[in-house]
């Protein structure tokens, strides 16, 4: 029989978190993943570190130290990790109140342009009508379809992290781990398991205020003659879709008229958001569909308003579209940003982190360590 002091079930960027900083206390960690790789939300997102749409106070806190540790290790192994800032672009009155209110909050590291000052932070957007933006130096841009294995591999090189791919967890007994290799004996384990709530403790999920989000995103062709996005481009939509513009005072006028002009964009859940990965192809979306059951296909006419939209603001040379797709997280229904459980002595589950698993993670794991 095989041990360890700590397990950790899922290899997405949750587990890896949780991995790197037990590891970094001490602890042998053995990580299994299901999957040949890590293929869930950890791999189906923009890549994009986003601090400014996080609450003020410990998730602003977790999500400045993610960022931190993104930088670390993409210096230590050489991952693409692009400080690219963000601009909320307002071609609105509403918008432009809601930003000024938000940078007077001051708990962010923002500040609002004028047209013509954000017109020097990028050429990709359309400055005709714009009024003013929203600057952010803080996000960065990196590539999902990389990191989680990148990440891994430095685990497994640098800390002795014991990753066991295509190996799924089929019961828990504690001390014991049952997988198709034998059992394990730890004393801790770590459940990381992402959008599956039916294989581990169904019935603590069952309980818990945790549903799914299904959103569809697509992804262009390299962009021509080596254009360059700059800062990730988002617009007033995603003011309304991120919890840190919450208690800006406007926000209900802008609610209001995106309401009587846009109205499947919130039926959809739609914000736009564009990044750019290493290749020069530009991830666009996306949409919000909530449920526990997920519709396994795609709703083309969410995709064409996406581009409706994104056309109107995105000066892009090609939006030839090479991919689509959608991706699955878990998302709370108490307005709380992450899950924590503990089932059992021994067994804690950390789920719920929403769409901000690749801004959070690291700070929540480094905060559940510390409570050992």
């Amino acid at each position: 029989m095989q041990q360890a002091d700590c397990a950790v079930v899922g290899a997405g960027i949750v587990g890896l978190a949780m991995a790197y900083h037990l590891a970094l206390k001490g602890k042998k960690v053995v990580v299994f993943e299901r999957n040949p790789r890590a293929t869930g939300a950890s791999y189906r997102n923009f890549g994009l570190v986003w601090t400014i749409g996080q609450q003020a106070g410990q998730v602003y806190e977790r999500a400045l130290y993610g960022r931190g540790i993104w930088k670390e290790i993409a210096g230590r192994t050489g991952l693409s990790c692009k400080e690219t800032g963000s601009l909320h672009l307002g071609y609105h009155d509403d918008e432009v109140s809601v930003m000024e209110e938000f940078a007077r909050t001051g708990h962010a590291h923002c500040e609002v342009l004028t047209a013509s000052a954000a017109a020097e932070k990028s050429s990709a957007f359309q400055p005709k009508g714009l009024k003013a933006a929203l600057w952010s130096p803080m996000e960065m841009m990196l590539d999902p379809r990389v990191a989680s294995a990148t990440i891994a591999a430095f685990l497994h090189s640098e800390y002795k992290v014991d990753f066991h791919f295509h190996t799924a967890v089929n019961g828990i007994s504690m001390p014991f781990v049952e997988t198709k290799e034998g059992k394990w004996k730890v004393e801790q384990i770590y459940i990381c398991s992402g959008q599956d709530f039916e294989t581990l403790y169904p019935s603590v999920f069952d309980a818990a205020p945790i549903t799914r989000c299904k959103l569809q995103m697509m992804r262009t062709v390299t962009q021509p003659g080596n254009w360059k996005l700059g800062p990730a481009l988002s617009t007033g939509l995603s003011m309304l879709h991120y919890a840190s513009f919450a208690q800006c005072p406007s926000l209900p006028e802008l609610r209001k008229r995106i309401e009587s002009t846009l109205p499947e964009y919130l039926q959809y859940g739609i914000h736009l958001l564009v990044s750019q990965n290493g290749a020069g192809e530009l991830s666009l979306g996306d949409s919000h569909e909530y449920g526990k059951e997920v519709d396994p296909f795609d709703k083309e006419h969410i995709n064409q308003l996406i581009l409706q939209y994104i056309r109107t603001f995105l000066l892009a040379p090609s939006f030839a579209i090479q991919e689509r797709w959608h991706g699955v997280y878990p998302k709370l229904t108490n307005g709380e940003t992450d899950l924590i459980l503990r089932p059992e002595p021994g067994v804690t589950i950390l789920n719920g982190l929403g769409g901000a698993g690749m801004t959070l993670s690291f700070g929540l794991a480094r905060d559940v360590v510390a409570g050992l």
